[in-house]
C-alpha cells in the first residue's frame, strides 16, 4: 500500500555531488517509518546503502559509502534524501528507497517486496 517514488538521479562526475530524493504517492506519509536506500549495479545483486530511523537522528551506512554519503529526512516535505558526495564509478547503480528496519536493512532485502522504479545514478568522467 505504501508506494515509493525516487528521483534526482543522473550523470555525475567523480568528485562531484548528487542528491537523491525519496517520497510517496500523494496521500501517504513517511513520518512513522524507518527508510532505507538500496542500489543495484549492473550485473550485481541489490545491496543496502543507508538507513534512517523515524526520529531522523539515528543513521546507518554500509562501509563502502561511509564519509561520502549522508542520509536525512524532512518531514515537512515528506521526503528522505541521500546526499552523494565524491561519488565513485562503482557507485553507479539504480537507487531505490523503501521502508525497512534499520537493525537488519543490510540482510533483510529478500523480505522487501514494495520496490519503486528507482532512479539511475551514473558516475563517469
Amino acid at each position: 500500500q505504501l508506494q515509493f517514488v525516487e528521483s534526482g538521479g543522473g550523470l555525475v562526475q567523480p568528485g562531484g555531488s548528487l542528491r537523491l530524493s525519496c517520497t510517496t504517492i500523494s496521500g501517504f506519509t513517511l513520518d512513522y517509518y524507518s527508510i532505507a536506500w538500496y542500489r543495484q549495479a549492473p550485473g550485481k545483486e541489490r545491496e543496502g546503502v543507508s538507513c534512517i530511523r523515524s526520529n531522523g537522528v539515528s543513521t546507518y551506512y554500509t562501509d563502502s559509502v561511509k564519509g561520502r554519503f549522508t542520509i536525512s529526512r524532512d518531514n515537512a516535505k515528506n521526503t528522505v534524501y541521500l546526499q552523494m558526495n565524491s561519488p565513485l564509478p562503482e557507485d553507479t547503480a539504480v537507487y531505490y528507497c523503501t521502508a525497512a528496519s534499520c537493525s537488519d536493512y543490510l540482510t533483510g532485502i529478500s523480505g522487501i517486496e514494495n520496490w519503486g522504479k528507482g532512479t539511475l545514478v551514473t558516475v563517469s568522467s
